[in-house]
């Protein structure tokens, strides 16, 4: 087996894990959106999206990024073998993040009448704020348990802790929602973070025993050091991205309406929810693999081609299908009331094609550790989304909220590539462009079908049925997987040849 097969093979089981688990998590997802949409409203989801912005925005702020820098130094020690290393870093996140999470629900719960009175418009809702800031602490605790695991590269118990979480989550959440109605809504939003944190204990708990000296009080105080330094410029980019997000709903809500905020919410949801097993995955495992490999420029190249064309494939047909039945999928999983998220969705799934091309490239920057060049990319992005909003809401409505969500990844696509080109002399494969062109093209095309006449739903299924057929064989071949899945491959690579395709 060659050293590129072996990689296709991690990344397939990889997506397969996360992909497997954010599969059953829509599921899920889907029955809590429906029963809340009937119990709540557009206007009930547009308040649960606010209590989740505030507590989303403190809790960025509280974790001053280590989450994200912690995965990449337990990631390096992991890969470098050195146990000792690893041993320092652990309890440097443990004690840091228990700290920050203390001081972070400490701030939300002192200034909790201000914040209910700037971003919730009335100080009526000061109390439902203060109960926030326990969602807040949980949410600092969570982020560094799951910076462990991801660092670990234990695949099967990230799944475990998304699917368990998001079960307990609904069963919980919609009988607090069933039972008190919109007066439970501070609850239902931070028993999620709740939830998470106890199983995050239960799963780092289980993780191998690490047999090294003990950690002397100056190395875990450098190890502060090092992850406060790499982490401010990332919780400055997840502040950001928090308070934009909070920006654009509250501009939503102010100019066209909570109901609308409601719309804005519903598409923001799915486009996350649908495209979610991918990204999940490349978080999982690549950013990890990438962090121990991003000294070696070739081996990082290959490593973010692979990822990207694994991504492109697996999300081609869901991209495609989507667009034709956004309708049917609004109603289904929401009621006939959602019906004006349908144009907003449909902006944001051509964002998500580049959403999907740039994230690999992002990557780059996270296992770089170049905090401040991640933090002015992100921040551009998001700017540039937020004042399109801000500024168009009253000329174009709604549907700007889709456009602006296009519109910052169109930005940030060439961006990151132009970084990663620099650091690492990184160039696209050709079956990468093909794929990446292909997708959006066939996207739009679907796009302008379903806007313009009835036969959008039937031309998007025949698209997405050809393209999966493509995708089975192409990922069948390019991992040589034998047996019988190797010749449905082989039968389906059969049937595309006539598209003239070249394989690199």
């Amino acid at each position: 087996m060659t050293e590129q097969v072996a990689s296709y093979r991690r990344i397939l089981r990889t997506s397969s894990i996360i992909g497997g688990a954010s599969t059953i998590n829509i599921i899920i997802g889907v029955l809590r959106i429906k029963v809340l949409a009937i119990l709540l409203g557009p206007a009930g989801l547009g308040l649960v999206s606010l209590f989740t912005g505030v507590m989303g925005t403190a809790s960025a702020v509280a974790s001053l990024g280590i989450g994200t820098v912690g995965t990449r130094q337990v990631a390096e020690a992991n890969a470098q073998d050195n146990a000792h290393a690893l041993a320092v870093t652990r309890r440097a996140m443990f004690w840091g993040m228990l700290l920050l999470a203390i001081a972070g629900a400490s701030v939300v719960w002192s200034f909790r009448e201000v914040l209910a009175a700037r971003i919730l418009g009335s100080r009526e809702y000061s109390m439902t704020v203060g109960w926030l800031a326990l969602g807040v602490a949980f949410s600092v605790v969570g982020a560094s348990q799951g910076a462990l695991i991801q660092g670990m590269r234990r695949i099967g118990d990230l799944a475990r802790l998304s699917v368990y979480g998001s079960i307990l989550n609904t069963v919980l959440g919609i009988a607090l929602i069933w039972r008190w109605g919109s007066a439970a809504l501070w609850a239902y939003v931070i028993i999620g973070p709740a939830i998470s944190f106890l199983l995050g204990y239960f799963y780092v708990s289980r993780l191998p025993k690490i047999h090294s000296d003990s950690a002397a009080f100056q190395e875990i105080t450098e190890q502060w050091r090092i992850l406060i330094r790499l982490g401010v410029p990332f919780v400055g980019a997840g502040l950001m991205q928090s308070l934009v997000s909070l920006w654009i709903r509250v501009s939503v809500d102010h100019t066209l309406g909570v109901d609308a905020l409601g719309h804005f919410q519903a598409a923001w949801t799915i486009s996350m929810q649908y495209v979610g097993f991918v990204l999940a995955a490349m978080g999982a495992d690549y950013y990890p693999r990438l962090t121990g490999v991003i000294g070696d420029r070739i081996a990082a190249s290959r490593l973010v081609n692979e990822q990207t064309e694994v991504a492109l494939l697996l999300s081609a047909p869901i991209f495609i299908a989507m667009m034709g039945l956004a309708p049917w999928v609004i109603e289904m999983l929401y009621t006939p009331a959602f019906a004006a998220a349908t144009v907003v969705l449909r902006w944001q799934i051509l964002g998500d094609v580049l959403k999907v091309a740039s994230w690999p490239l992002g990557f780059v920057i996270l296992a770089a550790g170049a905090g401040k060049t991640f933090f002015w990319t992100e921040t551009s992005c998001l700017m540039l989304m937020g004042t399109l909003i801000a500024v168009f809401a009253p000329i174009v409505g709604l549907q700007i909220t889709g456009i602006g969500f296009l519109a910052c990844y169109a930005f940030l696509l060439p961006v990151v590539y132009v970084l990663a080109r620099r650091r690492i002399q990184f160039v696209w494969s050709s079956m990468v462009v093909r794929l990446l062109t292909l997708t959006f093209g066939l996207t739009a095309m679907v796009a302008l079908v379903s806007t313009y006449t009835r036969w959008g739903a039937l031309l998007a299924m025949v698209f997405a049925t050809a393209l999966s057929i493509y995708t089975f064989g192409r990922l069948t071949d390019m991992s040589d997987i034998g047996g019988l899945a190797g010749r449905i491959g082989s039968l389906a690579r059969k049937m595309t040849q006539k598209s003239g395709e070249k394989h690199d």
